[in-house]
């Protein structure tokens, strides 16, 4: 097995599907970015309004309705030079005659590993929300405070830190605050994890072999090895190794190719995303009207077929951020 293909491959994971995880036990260890016992605490006041005169992430635009099915894309220069790897915002509003009508739930995707200026613009924007759903595979509860991120001990937390420095980018975890009053905890633990997995007879091990093997098929549409070789020793090492690793993001075909088991299920997207959508049915009862759902981008199109088919939206408007300039080192 090409250990290029395995770096691509967990690099994907790291940066799309899930990039927030504490410990779970020694034999998920690839999946662990957060090696710590994050304590679920309250913060200690709400959070200071934001400053509106903030920078926003560089080329903002909302297009009428969603194209993309991975809500995640390439955007590229008049001369078809990619431009920038964008991630979407798509609301969803309660049909007229349903149980939601009148409520809207936004479905903010995200890249685990980005620019400070587009980390900037999603904290001011989440803070508008009634409440923020935020993945974190933990106990229930739990929040990320600032001393936890320091004493990370991981094969994912090593690998998202190489990342963002070959990148010249930053961790979200850094840079969002999950102690902010209107953040809410909507993942699995990691027993849940583990059981969902277990019931279907999967595990972690079956299912990154699904997906090498898989990925061995589609590996040279990315450019594969020679791709991320000539990136490494380009003058402009940053700007192309994010082209390169913006090829394999936004290629959800090849980064999920293997994912689902047998029965068509798969726990790192679909079974977290039930679980989260659980979370987001009791918010939305208690009168919230105005819902964030903030999850790696890999998550959304699970997720958006659930809103249409057991919550009665309808998606009406999507807002593209930039994530990373491809246009710069």
């Amino acid at each position: 097995m090409p250990k290029s293909l395995f770096i691509h491959l967990v690099a994907c994971l790291v940066a799309v599907f899930g990039g927030n995880y504490r410990q779970c036990t020694a034999q998920d260890a690839v999946v662990t970015a957060i090696d710590t016992q994050p304590s679920a605490q309250k913060p200690n006041s709400h959070p200071k309004k934001p400053n509106r005169g903030a920078s926003k992430s560089p080329k903002v635009k909302s297009d009428n309705l969603r194209t993309e099915e991975n809500y995640l894309r390439i955007s590229k220069n008049d001369d078809q030079s990619p431009r920038a790897l964008e991630t979407a915002i798509v609301r969803f509003v309660g049909t007229e005659g349903s149980k939601h009508a009148g409520k809207t739930v936004d479905l903010v995707g995200v890249v685990h590993i980005g620019q400070l200026e587009y980390y900037k613009d999603l904290k001011e924007r989440l803070a508008k929300y009634d409440t923020v759903l935020y993945e974190l595979v933990a106990p229930d509860g739990t929040r990320i405070r600032p001393e936890d991120l320091e004493d990370r001990r991981s094969l994912l937390a090593s690998m998202q830190t190489g990342m963002k420095d070959m990148l010249n980018l930053e961790y979200q975890l850094e840079h969002i605050d999950y102690l902010a009053k209107n953040f809410r905890h909507a993942d699995m633990s990691p027993d849940e994890f583990m059981e969902d997995m277990k019931s279907r007879g999967d595990d972690l091990w079956k299912m990154f072999a699904r997906m090498m093997g898989a990925g061995l098929a589609t590996q040279a549409a990315t450019g594969g090895d020679a791709g991320m070789l000539m990136a490494l020793l380009s003058a402009d090492r940053s700007m192309k190794l994010k082209q390169v690793m913006a090829r394999q993001l936004a290629d959800v075909d090849l980064v999920t190719a293997g994912m689902d088991d047998a029965s068509g299920s798969n726990t790192l997207i679909k079974g977290r995303n039930r679980k989260a959508f659980e979370v987001l049915q009791a918010e939305l009862e208690s009168g919230k009207r105005s819902v964030a759902v903030f999850y790696g981008a890999g998550h959304l199109s699970d997720m958006a077929k659930r809103l249409e088919k057991d919550f009665g939206m309808k998606a009406t408007t999507t807002t593209w951020l930039t994530a990373w300039d491809l246009q710069r080192n």
